[in-house]
């Protein structure tokens, strides 16, 4: 049994990977304070939140044992007590029914070495980008994973601090850290910070393989290229490291290796819903239409039009799905035809569209839609926005399990596991 950490976890890219590629697994612990991810991983992966096993606790006692947490709901800064007491009662139960069903520890930043289990084989951080990502730049953000700039990508020193702890104490740390974020962070701009966090695992015993890998190349017919890096637990020993070293020498994923250990490849008309007699497909198309303004026509000249007038579709990928649709640039535009007054003649990728560009099944974006929960009389938890936010901030599950078969073929080759 591979036993898994996944902190930073999301929508849980992580545990998908790993169920497509038919792994013997377990999730260990999660850790998330986004109360719009905990409950949408919950929904994905366990299939639906049991929130009957909590009937015997009333509202207040839900809220109570909700306030032991720092959560979030926009994933950036925690909630007040003002935010926190405008979540419907049944929507606390329900975030409660989702942290307790995926063992969520929430915040990363409450964590210490003691509350990590000494059997972990992977624990997996794909901390927060913002303060890494080249749009932060543009912004006058240049602080990085500086450690004295307390942001939000910051929070990778949450990670090393937790594993200092379990060092110090001669606990056993996990075998495997799998870390995904912007490529950005391998750049000159953040070169000593980053050689500053490569130093200290290799003081705690291991070895760093980077990757720059491109969904595109892994069956994704998306431009979306992320740094990560494997780091193994050789605890110094030589002859272990040549032999991981020359493992990934020889089965390089940014070469041929990757074509090989590719589960499937998809185009964009497998993605792309275009059948418009569909209702549901119909609606989301018709939702995901802006307002014609001059800044949107601006988008529509500037960006990729992945499908023309006569419903060709003219693009082998879209560019990189961010947490937003609505900006310059974007993924690219499609044309649309259902004309409304002061709409524009284009749409936008769909959020359906988004969580299949990022990997997941069509099934996953269901099981969210199927159960959103209200949190007024007129809005419900999950709009077009936070959606497309979830999507996003994950990561591409098909380049996870390319990464999850290299790492559990090192684990039973070399490691001797089962």
């Amino acid at each position: 049994m591979f036993r898994v950490i996944e902190t930073f976890s999301g929508i849980g890219s992580q545990a998908k990977a790993l169920e497509n590629i038919n792994a013997d697994f377990e999730i260990v612990k999660t850790v998330e304070w986004d109360i719009n991810a905990i409950i949408a991983y919950c929904l994905i992966h366990k299939n639906k939140i049991d929130t009957d096993k909590y009937r015997e606790f009333s509202d207040d006692e839900i809220s109570e044992k909700l306030n032991k947490f720092t959560l979030s709901s926009d994933g950036k800064k925690a909630m007040n007590k003002q935010s926190f007491r405008r979540v419907p009662a049944d929507v606390k139960r329900m975030l409660y029914a989702a942290i307790e069903q995926t063992n969520n520890m929430v915040s990363i930043t409450d964590i210490n070495g003691n509350d990590i289990p000494g059997n972990i084989d992977l624990l997996t951080y794909s901390f927060p980008c913002q303060d890494l990502s080249l749009c932060g730049c543009w912004h006058g953000n240049k602080s990085g994973i500086a450690r004295d700039a307390h942001n939000r990508s910051g929070m990778l020193w949450e990670v090393e601090r937790i594993l200092k702890e379990m060092f110090v104490q001669n606990r056993r740390l996990p075998r495997f850290l799998l870390m995904e974020n912007v490529t950005n962070i391998l750049s000159k701009p953040h070169e000593l910070d980053f050689n500053d966090w490569k130093s200290t695992l290799e003081n705690m015993g291991y070895i760093n393989k980077i990757y720059r890998l491109n969904a595109k190349n892994f069956g994704i017919p998306q431009k979306r290229e992320r740094a990560y890096m494997i780091s193994i637990l050789c605890e110094h020993d030589k002859k272990i490291e040549n032999r991981i070293m020359n493992y990934f020498n020889e089965h390089n994923l940014e070469k041929e290796e990757a074509e090989r250990l590719r589960r499937r490849k998809l185009s964009l008309s497998d993605i792309l819903r275009l059948n418009y007699k569909n209702p549901i497909y119909k609606e989301e198309a018709d939702a995901s239409k802006p307002n014609n303004t001059p800044s949107r026509q601006k988008i529509w000249e500037d960006n990729d039009k992945l499908v023309d007038e006569k419903g060709n579709i003219n693009e082998i990928f879209v560019n990189t799905v961010t947490t937003k649709q609505d900006r310059n640039p974007n993924s690219g535009v499609i044309v649309y035809k259902n004309y409304k007054h002061n709409k524009t003649k284009f749409r936008y990728l769909t959020p359906r569209e988004c969580f299949m560009l990022m990997g997941f099944d069509e099934a996953d974006f269901q099981k969210i839609i199927d159960n959103n929960p209200k949190m007024t009389k007129v809005r419900r938890m999950y709009s077009n926005e936070k959606l497309i936010k979830l999507a996003g901030n994950s990561i591409v599950v098909d380049v996870l399990e390319a990464l999850f078969k290299q790492i559990i073929k090192i684990n039973h080759e070399i490691f001797g596991a089962d």
